[in-house]
């Protein structure tokens, strides 16, 4: 396991330390730079019942699984539309509904579609899918591997691309 600070492989037990409001698995070195958090209990790990043959004997627990959590652009599916502000403002106003009635609807706080109508704030996942269905718009524009490839051929060439390596013949 790294270091969530450093980025050094971690030998032993990593520290939970809390550094400016985020949690973070760091070294023995980096874990002065935070204050440690306390770690739950493990609950999973059962104990034999008294007198049932197993004396002497502990539970192992499972193995750890490794695996790396998941955060909101791994959930999203596309990019979202560099106009979204001006497209969420005259689905709106095109259905006749004012910023309160559409954060009703939406059961989110006015001071949101505020925010995201000013362009002031990118919508998460979960709001953008709201607006899209209330206002019968779409935000994101799906990624084409095409764009790509014509990105690619626009650019000048490299080095690597330029040169050609002869074989010598023995």
């Amino acid at each position: 396991m790294q270091c969530e600070m450093c980025g050094e492989t971690i030998r032993g037990m990593p520290k939970l330390v809390r550094v400016e409001g985020a949690e973070l698995q760091v070294c023995n070195r980096c874990e002065k730079f935070g204050t440690e958090v306390q770690q739950p209990k493990r609950a999973d790990v059962r104990r034999p019942a008294a007198g049932t043959g197993t004396a002497g004997r502990t539970a192992t627990p499972p193995p750890a699984t490794a695996y790396r959590k998941r955060d909101m652009f791994d959930y999203m599916e596309g990019e979202i539309v560099e106009d979204y502000s001006e497209r969420i403002r005259h689905a709106r106003e095109a259905k006749g509904l004012s910023q309160k009635d559409l954060a009703m609807q939406m059961k989110e706080r006015e001071l949101l579609i505020k925010k995201i109508e000013k362009g002031e704030l990118i919508p998460e996942e979960a709001v953008r899918k709201k607006l899209e269905k209330v206002l019968g718009i779409r935000l994101l524009e799906s990624v084409a591997p095409d764009s790509e490839k014509k990105a690619k051929d626009l650019l000048a060439p490299t080095l690597g691309d330029v040169t050609i390596i002869k074989k010598v013949k023995k």
